[in-house]
């Protein structure tokens, strides 16, 4: 018993013997395992990704001024340098020829030639019983035909390609809606880049006052250290999402760019913001402004015309051509030894070929009622297009005020968290739930204002009209006309 209270005491000794030296080393360094270490926790202004001073958007590599930038001139950009238009352009170009080759079967046409023959006759040399050979000299040959009517053949090809031409014309503008619609897309969600970056960017500054709370609560010994450590990791992802921001708005940026068709733009900024513009058009008079202004409604009927056209033509297979012919000629066995002309008048008929011909009706006939067929189809498929874009427009435009008021309760929310965490009474994964929530509103906003401008545009390409201050504005000569719409 002796020994065991002697052990027990020896214990004691030793524990109060360590308690000390503990004690004297924390009243060494009281701060041990409460002050923040800099190396380990820097302040969060020190790692806080650079701005630049002018808030430009900068395409790398440029030296250029920073100039100012809307979306009419984006528009403007794109109307001159997209490809997509330039190569509409000749197209169009390209059919404007092709009705003036139609229009050259009426034009006279010249021929030139001259050379030189030597030539043995078989047949008169077996029969004389020696060789007859001749020398036969073109020196020049001059002939020139004029077609006088061919009873409406040429005729028909020209409105062909009339219509051919019309037809090209109706695709550049398609073309030019597309792109427009493009660019807008493009411009909208470049301004939904910037605002995200603003977003993440403001919420690294929110994570950081937090953080820099959680180092003064835990630095006084009102907090403990999982605090900091929970303010930290918050801090850093804030940062990676700031940084995934700022490479988003260079490809937002990089995109427009492509869009325009000035892949290597020089350094611009954005000088308009994401906002709401009213569009009050109803169902019904968006189907009729497409019926009148949509491309592909026109080039669906221009398509009828051409194929009826072309009916037309192929029943014309039968018809002969009237043509006036004339020749000169100087030459013979020598150069200039002679000479010799002809002229007339003709009416030529061509190779008839019953059963070639009247499946050539056939076929033309059957391609005129698919382009029927054909017609109706993108009449059709205009019709859902316009209610899609039309419904959808609505959609967004309901959605703006709900995410806006969820944007409030958000805001409010984090400020009440973030009172009461600085007052000591509340607590990181409140406060992280509530930071969370708000920027996941406001992105959610500013989303919901990129998909209503985003629909308009798409609304816009689907009626063939820009919307302005909620009405369609329609071109009348220099004039325009504005048909109001009800609300």
């Amino acid at each position: 018993m002796k020994k065991l209270r002697l052990f027990i005491i020896s214990i004691i000794f030793l524990m109060i013997t360590q308690i000390s030296s503990q004690a004297a080393f924390w009243h060494k360094d009281s701060d041990l395992g409460n002050a923040i270490q800099k190396e380990e926790y820097p302040d969060s202004r020190d790692v806080e990704p650079k701005k630049e001073s002018d808030n430009s958007l900068l395409i790398q590599g440029s030296v250029e001024n920073t100039v100012d930038i809307s979306l009419e001139e984006c528009m403007k950009f794109a109307l001159g340098n997209n490809p997509r238009i330039q190569a509409a352009m000749q197209d169009v170009f390209a059919s404007d020829a092709r009705i003036r080759q139609a229009w050259a079967a009426y034009f006279p046409q010249f021929g030139w030639q001259t050379g030189y023959t030597k030539i043995k006759q078989l047949q008169l040399s077996d029969a004389l019983g020696r060789n007859l050979t001749f020398n036969y000299w073109v020196l020049g040959q001059i002939s020139a035909s004029q077609m006088l009517y061919d009873f409406g053949v040429t005729q028909n090809q020209v409105t062909i390609r009339k219509l051919d031409s019309q037809g090209y014309k109706i695709t550049l503008t398609g073309t030019v809606n597309d792109v427009l619609c493009e660019v807008k897309k493009s411009y909208y969600y470049l301004q939904y880049a910037i605002e995200a970056k603003k977003v993440a960017e403001d919420m690294v500054a929110k994570y950081a006052a937090f953080y820099d709370q959680a180092k003064a609560f835990y630095k006084v010994g009102t907090k403990p250290k999982v605090d900091v450590t929970i303010a930290e990791v918050n801090l850093s992802n804030a940062k990676l999402n700031l940084i995934q921001a700022e490479n988003a708005v260079d490809i937002a940026m990089a995109k427009l760019n492509n869009t325009m068709g000035l892949p290597y733009s020089n350094k611009y900024k954005v000088t308009e913001t994401l906002r709401y513009e009213p569009c009050d058009i109803t169902l019904d008079s968006a189907i009729k402004t497409a019926q009148t202004s949509r491309p592909e409604f026109q080039l669906a009927e221009v398509k009828v015309e051409e194929a009826k056209q072309n009916v037309k033509l192929v029943k014309k297979s039968y018809f002969p051509q009237l043509t006036i012919e004339g020749q000169y000629q100087i030459g013979g066995s020598h150069p200039t030894s002679n000479y010799g002309y002809n002229y007339g008048g003709y009416l030529n008929f061509p190779t008839i070929n019953g059963m070639l011909i009247k499946n050539e009706i056939k076929e033309a006939q059957a391609l005129y009622s698919r382009e029927q067929s054909n017609a109706i189809n993108t009449k059709n498929n205009i019709y859902y297009e316009i209610q899609e874009s039309y419904y959808s427009l609505t959609e967004k435009k309901n959605k703006i005020p709900v995410a806006f008021l969820g944007l409030k309760q958000a805001k409010e929310n984090y400020e009440l968290s973030y009172g009461r965490y600085k007052v000591g009474v509340g607590n990181p994964i409140e406060l992280k739930d509530a930071q969370v929530q708000y920027q996941n509103a406001m992105l959610t906003y500013y989303q919901t204002m990129y998909d209503y401008n985003a629909a308009k545009a798409t609304l816009e390409k689907s009626i063939g009209k820009n919307i302005a201050n909620g009405e369609v504005e329609l071109k009348d000569g220099c004039s325009k006309k504005k048909i109001r719409k009800n609300s």
